[in-house]
């Protein structure tokens, strides 16, 4: 029996997350990862000035996420999460290899699959359904990662083109909006699924809009939590939780778009205080 490695000193244990997104979106993940890890420091990417990601071609995704990923290594991230469904289903495994290949062993965690676990886990008929951007439709990522956990559930997959972009733009919400989103969920009623993935970080913020016209006995299923769990198991696999035992670690942000655009609409989505943005130019082709 071999010998057990020792634990990485506190130095590495206090370097913080890497956690990016194509927009704002991803801060409803962020804000269940400071919930569920208070002691754990954050840094977040929005690539706001390329947002959408919905209708980018999978070449396109690869680069941005690789691009994305060296900007977070500078600044030495123990961990990388990725909390954009779009560029998981298109990016991850280049993602995972790229990482491989130009650090020392830093772990990338996705979306995609811990939703379909706990789609799994809720649904009582079978019938799922999903609700994302076109790009992840098209890539099949769900009905993989579904067919991983339970090969027997169905999947009804709906695409949103302009869904992630209208909540971008911001509140208040129209009856133009409400006329949309109705649209989108039309297919999910007839197909009488009682399961739904919101299968990008933006959807949670019309969450309560979703409920209503899904009928109060569809189990509505984010990434925030179950990504949030996944996250602190990796840590504690690895021993690189945070030597913190008192108080709150730090969360900041990065943006390659506009900084006040960012932070006016950020607050909202995570729902604390996002203090200073600060902006980054991402080096085109880093990455080749």
């Amino acid at each position: 029996m071999g010998a057990v490695p020792a634990p990485p000193p506190d130095a590495t244990r206090a370097r913080p997350i890497g956690v990016f997104d194509s927009g704002v979106g991803g801060l409803t993940v962020l804000h269940e990862l400071l919930v569920s890890l208070p002691h754990e420091d954050f840094v977040y990417l929005g690539d706001t000035a390329r947002f959408p990601y919905g209708e980018r071609t999978p070449a396109e995704l690869e680069r941005f996420c690789v691009e994305i990923a060296e900007e977070l290594i500078a600044r030495s991230v123990k961990l990388l999460v990725v909390a954009c469904n779009t560029a998981t289903s298109a990016a991850l495994p280049a993602l995972r290899r790229r990482m491989m290949e130009t650090t020392l062993g830093i772990d990338v965690l996705a979306v995609v699959r811990p939703e379909a676990v706990a789609a799994v886990a809720a649904t009582r008929t079978g019938r799922i359904g999903l609700l994302a951007t076109p790009a992840t439709v098209a890539s099949g990522a769900y009905a993989e990662a579904l067919a991983a956990v339970d090969p027997h559930v169905t999947l009804v997959a709906v695409p949103c083109p302009d869904l992630a972009p209208i909540i971008q733009r911001g509140f208040p919400f129209d009856d133009g909006v409400v006329r949309t989103v109705r649209a989108y969920v039309a297919p999910l009623r007839e197909a009488r699924v009682d399961t739904v993935i919101l299968g990008c970080t933006h959807y949670p913020l019309i969450r309560p809009m979703l409920q209503r016209m899904l009928g109060r006995g569809v189990e509505i299923v984010t990434s925030g939590s179950a990504l949030a769990r996944q996250v602190e198991h990796a840590l504690s696999a690895r021993a690189l939780d945070s030597p913190r035992v008192d108080g709150e670690g730090a969360y900041r942000f990065l943006c390659t778009g506009d900084v006040e655009s960012f932070r006016a609409l950020g607050t909202r989505f995570l729902q604390l205080p996002l203090g200073e943005v600060e902006h980054v130019a991402l080096r085109a082709g880093a990455a080749a």
